[in-house]
């Protein structure tokens, strides 16, 4: 039978800033709405309100954004569980982390229905936060096991979209079926047409500490190295940014909302910045001299299966 074993940080919890960390020329983080279906409520009135304790799990957590999800949640007097492998430590070491913050860890594999189902239903679960899922099947057993649900919360992804000439993105443009997030996409027809209150963030690229995705670490090692940043094709494509902490404070904000219900929302910085533009401003911000950028042609080599370059040719939202 699965256990749960509460975990006590050795440092203190960041402290929320008032000021958002997605700056580009002062842009913040904000979540793009340019469409709203039609709220639906669950059956009765929406029971979920962010003032009252709730018992949380979070499918994930270890890594980049669920860390400061957890702890922000955790700040918030929430009852918070970890829903992981168990391969990587569930404490992590942040700035400003108190003694008395704790965590909950529930050690298994979400692939594993059964088990999903028979573990989740026993502890039963208020709020479910999913970070790390790619795939309906993955979602379908969650709902299995907790029928008395009040709120699924769900981080998609803006690499979803179906490439187009017309641009920015709405939250109603076609997905791309066989893109690379296709998976998420149809995590999202599921809950659509499941009786569960939901809401599905889109985020762009994020950025910030603990980041696992080499995307502004990318340009920082070659600035450290001094080697020239190779940029595919013009480097004037325009992409957006916004920083782990501002997405964990806007997970947090979905908790209990009742405007959000049943909505996707693409979420990232305000402000647009050019592939270049990106390499000046990490070399700025790294206090480095001006950046060697190279344009080059992708189609005229072959990469294999290896991501030459941090981000996708198109993203905006």
């Amino acid at each position: 039978m699965a256990s749960l074993v509460a975990i006590q940080p050795k440092q203190p919890s960041f402290s929320v800033l008032p000021s958002s960390h997605s700056d580009f020329n002062g842009a913040r983080l904000i979540s793009s709405i340019q469409y709203k279906r039609r709220p639906c409520q669950p059956k009765g009135a929406l029971r979920v309100t962010a003032s009252s304790a709730k018992k949380i799990l979070i499918m994930g957590g270890t890594r980049f954004i669920g860390v400061f999800l957890s702890r922000l949640l955790v700040k918030e007097g929430h009852q918070v569980t970890l829903f992981t492998r168990g391969k990587a430590p569930i404490s992590q070491q942040l700035p400003g982390e108190s003694d008395q913050d704790y965590l909950l860890h529930l050690k298994g594999d979400r692939m594993d229905f059964d088990f999903v189902k028979s573990s989740l239903s026993a502890e039963g679960f208020d709020v479910v936060y999913d970070i790390n899922g790619r795939e309906a099947a993955e979602v379908a057993s969650i709902l299995d096991a907790l029928p008395y649900l009040e709120q699924y919360i769900y981080c998609s992804s803006a690499g979803v979209y179906l490439k187009t000439d017309y641009l920015p993105h709405f939250e109603a443009d076609a997905g791309d079926p066989k893109g690379r997030h296709k998976g998420k996409l149809e995590t999202e027809s599921l809950l659509v047409s499941q009786d569960v209150n939901w809401t599905s963030l889109r985020p762009v690229y994020i950025y910030g500490q603990l980041n696992y995705n080499p995307v502004e670490e990318w340009f920082f090692h070659r600035l450290k190295a001094g080697r020239p940043i190779p940029i595919p094709n013009s480097g004037l494509q325009i992409t957006q940014l916004g920083h782990v902490k501002d997405l964990a404070k806007a997970f947090v904000q979905v908790l209990g909302n009742e405007k959000v219900s049943k909505q996707v929302f693409n979420i990232s910085g305000e402000k647009y910045v050019t592939f270049d533009g990106l390499a000046r401003a990490c070399a700025k911000a790294g206090g480095f001299p001006e950046p060697e950028i190279v344009h080059y042609n992708p189609k005229e080599f072959d990469f294999g299966k290896k991501k030459a370059f941090p981000f996708r040719d198109q993203q905006r939202c």
